[in-house]
């Protein structure tokens, strides 16, 4: 019990040295906190949205390819069939649909109990119509202000890079889960029974390892569809062979140690060998692993979309967002495709540098923090 006692605090020990010498790496931290920042952000996703409707779709097609921080007025008209309301929870995950149909207006005044507007355009040639509408199926005229513009099919631009994060975040976090998963279980077989069950693992690796990333991605989405959890499975099932590899080849030089033979004197299972001694050992490596496969999901993700395999619209995701727009950047609206690509390289970037200042910390060979 003493010595249990002895290794946890020893542990904790180690854990706050490391978590001091990381918060003393400030692109480590500060790239950390970003990732907290856009975490948030996705969660909270359609609750911050300007367009909290169903994957941001409200289409207005008078305001297409608006520029950022336009502001338009808008008519909400109620619509013929009240959509269902869902709770809070709902909400925030997947949207509500809205109980008005709002109508872009250039002017509008009342009279009496009616409102009379006149139709957005913004063409010289055109004569807008004008429509008159009662007191009870119209509301209010309010303003809104498209902060990063509309693409050309008048959608808020901010909304879906929102809910774009979304689609990352959790490709990298899903498909991660499922490249760990594999990993660790085929390495550490591989690499604590060794004879035969090694090289049968180290022959799976070799075989998938030969093969190139994105083309065996693309392979298995077209075996298993397009759609959202597909593009999740399909990256997952080609990340797992470098983390295999690494814990493999921890596991043959940890096995032998002291510790490990203790273990097998006092009758412990392979199995409790394997995950209760060995696997906390080398946990440090597979976190900066995982932080730079988290990288590579997000890249993957965004060129399965950006090649139309990945997500599938009106869902929208950054990698498609680029696809959708990567004309515009020869034109006069360039941001279509400029923004969604800065968010992929800066969120690819802030796990490149989580993972480099965890290697740093978690090196037991670097000096100590005072």
């Amino acid at each position: 019990m003493f010595f249990k006692k002895k290794q946890y605090e020893s542990s904790a020990s180690l854990s706050i040295l490391a978590w001091r010498k990381f918060r003393k790496n400030r692109l480590g931290f500060g790239s950390l906190l970003f990732i907290g920042m856009a975490v948030m952000i996705a969660l909270l996703g359609y609750l911050i949205s300007p367009d909290n409707t169903p994957f941001a779709n409200e289409q207005y097609l008078e305001l297409g390819l608006r520029k950022p921080g336009t502001t338009i007025t808008f008519l909400p008209v109620l619509k013929n069939e009240e959509p269902l309301q869902h709770n809070f929870i709902y909400v925030m995950l997947f949207g509500q649909k809205s109980r008005f149909t709002s109508l872009p207006v250039s002017s509008w005044r009342r009279d009496g109990n009616h409102i009379i507007i006149t139709e957005y355009t913004d063409s010289p040639t055109l004569h807008p119509a004008e429509k008159t509408f009662s007191s009870g199926e119209a509301g209010a005229p309010y303003t809104r202000t498209f902060w990063l513009g509309t693409d050309r099919f008048g959608r808020d631009y901010l909304s879906m890079l929102i809910i774009g994060t979304r689609v990352s975040l959790a490709v990298g976090f899903i498909s991660v889960f499922i490249s760990l998963l594999i990993g660790i279980t085929i390495g550490a077989l591989g690499g604590f029974f060794r004879g035969w069950i090694d090289q049968v693992v180290v022959w799976i690796i070799n075989v998938v390892w030969s093969i190139p990333t994105l083309l065996l991605v693309i392979a298995i989405t077209f075996a298993l569809g397009k759609g959202f959890w597909q593009v999740f499975v399909a990256v997952g099932l080609t990340m797992w062979v470098e983390v295999a590899r690494v814990v493999r080849g921890q596991i043959l030089s940890i096995r032998e140690k002291e510790f490990v033979e203790a273990g097998r004197a006092l009758g412990f299972s392979n199995f409790r060998i394997i995950f209760h001694h060995i696997l906390p050992n080398i946990m440090g490596v597979v976190i900066v692993i995982s932080a730079a496969n988290f990288a590579s999901a997000i890249l993957l993700e965004a060129g399965l979309s950006f090649l139309g395999i990945g997500v599938q619209p009106p869902m929208p995701s950054w990698g498609s967002m680029i696809k959708e727009n990567y004309g515009y950047i020869i034109l006069d609206s360039a941001q279509l495709a400029i923004l969604p690509g800065l968010a992929i390289m800066l969120m690819v970037l802030a796990f490149m540098l989580v993972g480099n200042a965890l290697r740093d910390a978690l090196d037991v060979k670097t000096s100590t923090v005072n």
